[in-house]
């Protein structure tokens, strides 16, 4: 079965910098992940694009630009803010959510730095700014149910669960 809209995609994958590190992999096909193919942002659209009409077995390596992966790097999304609006056990690698000034929207910050005084957050993804490398193998495709189609993401074995 070729890879088209509506079918379920499973494949193993490594995430590299272009200076060949590893960022982000499955080990192995029990560590794969499977999403919906056809513009359901289960993947990157990039990756999505240069896996239309392969078949289990095929690989494929994609350059992305920071635009096509996790976006440019903001320098507005770093703040520095008063260490008493933390709780005690703060420290650098900690998540928490906020909204930007002037924002009602929610995002995710991550503490960078601590001082006495402040703690710096940077509500940029940990990998925005950088062009990235996606190398995957497809070891699965399938037709979708109804229900993931209606759903908008695989079900079952690497996909969501409800």
């Amino acid at each position: 079965m070729q890879i088209a809209k509506n079918t379920i995609v499973t494949l193993t994958y490594q995430l590299k910098n272009l200076s060949g590190d590893v960022l982000e992999e499955s080990e192995s096909d029990s560590e794969a992940i499977s999403y919906l193919h056809g513009g359901y942002d289960g993947i990157f659209p990039t990756v999505e694009e240069a896996l239309e009409g392969h078949q289990v077995g095929d690989e494929i390596n994609v350059t992305m630009e920071p635009e096509y992966a996790f976006g440019e790097y903001e320098a507005e999304l770093v703040r520095v803010e008063p260490r008493n609006l933390f709780p005690l056990e703060v420290s650098v690698g900690m998540q928490f959510e906020g909204s930007p000034e002037g924002s009602e929207d929610y995002m995710l910050y991550t503490v960078t730095e601590m001082t006495e005084d402040t703690v710096v957050v940077d509500g940029n993804h940990p990998l925005a700014g950088q062009t990235l490398r996606f190398e995957g193998k497809v070891i699965d495709v399938r037709a979708a149910s109804a229900d993931e189609i209606s759903h908008g993401h695989a079900h079952g074995e690497h996909g969501h669960a409800h």
